[in-house]
């Protein structure tokens, strides 16, 4: 079997409370990783559980109305409760996940293994801002540790994605291809040539848009529409665009995700979502536009014929 190939899962997902945007602890039925999510409101009843006394690997989670992207903080500790409680300072995180494992198997060497990686590999995906000042601390670990803590970390990452934190799935088709890696931190480097490719769904059918000053290229995906790194989109926006694509636009820019290309065209510096596919294809285009139509693949197959 291809390890690429995602295989079929069940994972339970207990209401402790029986509220469900409350603390929701999801596990994979043959492993032996659990994941809690702790609403920041909801913290106290997380205390209150013997869970909260164990070695674990945590991340908080937020946004703010100045970013885009989500923000992460990635730590791990030997007394989640009391650590947690240290993090009251940090105002940005709204949500807690916390991993540990179900029979207290899990040891201070594999959190700190899992850390570093997370770190580092949450930063070469991109989808999060990391508010970590450093990339933690990896500790010599013996191969059978390693490959230990390597089934965890898969098994991290499924359960992350199922309580809607995809925080290692990369939007890059290139994910972790040695020759394509371009990150500036060389510790993110170093990791992620180690690092197997982390792959939930096979290649995506890549998709073309071309129009006056604009060619692009991209896929869909369970989130919205990824147009790739590189495309030419339109500078000039005509009315139909709308204030949506007019603010969409300056806000590309004052992120420095568009930089000139030439007097007509940006050029996308990195993988970017948006939402829907008409969203990609307006601001590509520079115009009002039916991305489920205006999208095609090399067939000439438009989005809509290919996925409805």
């Amino acid at each position: 079997m291809n390890p690429l190939i995602p295989s079929a899962k069940t994972i339970q997902i207990y209401l402790p409370k029986g509220n469900p945007r409350g603390l929701r602890l999801a596990e994979m039925t043959t492993r032996t990783v659990r994941l809690i999510e702790i609403p920041r409101i909801h913290i106290d009843d997380f205390f209150a559980m013997p869970d909260a006394n164990q070695v674990g690997l945590y991340f908080l989670i937020g946004e703010t109305e100045s970013t885009e992207k989500p923000l992460l903080y990635v730590g791990q500790t030997g007394d989640l409760k009391r650590r947690l409680n240290q993090h009251d300072d940090k105002d940005f995180w709204t949500r807690a996940f916390v991993m540990l494992s179900t029979n207290n198997s899990m040891t201070q060497t594999h959190a700190l293994y899992m850390e570093h990686k997370a770190i580092a590999t949450a930063t070469q995906v991109g989808r999060y801002k990391i508010k970590n000042g450093n990339s933690g601390n990896r500790p010599h670990t013996p191969d059978p540790l390693k490959a230990d803590c390597e089934e965890l970390f898969h098994t991290l990452d499924v359960l992350l994605s199922t309580l809607g934190q995809p925080v290692f799935e990369s939007l890059s088709i290139n994910f972790f291809n040695n020759e394509n890696i371009t990150a500036d931190a060389s510790h993110v480097n170093q990791v992620a040539k180690q690092t197997d490719k982390i792959s939930h769904y096979p290649d995506p059918i890549l998709f073309y848009c071309k129009a006056i000053d604009a060619e692009a290229q991209g896929y869909y995906n369970n989130d919205g529409f990824v147009v790739l790194a590189g495309s030419l989109l339109r500078k000039k926006q005509i009315n139909s665009v709308g204030k949506w694509g007019a603010r969409k636009q300056k806000e590309m820019i004052v992120s420095n995700l568009l930089v000139e290309y030439d007097n007509k065209s940006y050029k996308l510096k990195e993988d970017y979502l948006f939402k829907t596919p008409s969203g990609a294809a307006q601001i590509v285009t520079g115009r009002n536009a039916n991305g489920w139509l205006v999208w095609k693949n090399e067939s000439g197959e438009t989005l809509d014929s290919v996925y409805r």
